[in-house]
């Protein structure tokens, strides 16, 4: 299965960043730093694995989807295609290990990834300037921090 992409205006993108949960105190500049791309859902399937495309088209120079939302840490098959007519390559996260992926024009490659904790993991294809124009991306792992990783400190006041 493929991650449902979401192409969208303004008003329907801060919606959905809205309800994701990602527009809240300290997690809004996600959205003003990738504020051109789409937003895409992993699937999970039976075994409990999470799958995802994410895919760079034809003269576009951006991720697609650019935010990837993962409902939970865990495994995730994420695959990438590159439509376009230049190289690029995709540096990735994960846990003890970061992936490397060369793709050459109009390729595909394949990464499993453990990402195991809530947060935002960015990722880029570190070619050329090609972070600089816009290939960058992230992954937002969705759901709490365990209790024993949480720092011992009293609440903090807020503005």
């Amino acid at each position: 299965m493929e991650v449902e992409s979401v192409t969208s205006t303004a008003q329907e993108r801060s919606a959905l960043l809205s309800k994701l949960g990602l527009d809240a105190q300290n997690k809004g500049p996600l959205g003003h730093v990738l504020g051109t791309g789409n937003i895409g859902q992993a699937t999970e399937r039976g075994d409990g694995r999470m799958e995802a495309t994410i895919r760079i088209n034809e003269d576009e120079l951006t991720w697609d989807p650019q935010i990837l939302v993962l409902p939970h840490g865990g495994d995730l098959e994420l695959t990438l295609i590159n439509d376009d007519r230049n190289t690029h390559c995709a540096l990735l996260p994960s846990n003890g290990d970061r992936k490397f992926i060369w793709l050459v024009n109009h390729s595909r490659g394949r990464a499993m990834l453990n990402l195991d904790g809530p947060g935002y993991y960015w990722f880029s294809s570190p070619t050329g300037n090609d972070e600089g124009r816009g290939l960058t991306g992230a992954i937002v792992v969705l759901g709490d921090v365990p209790p024993e990783a949480k720092l011992d400190r009293p609440d903090q006041p807020r503005p």
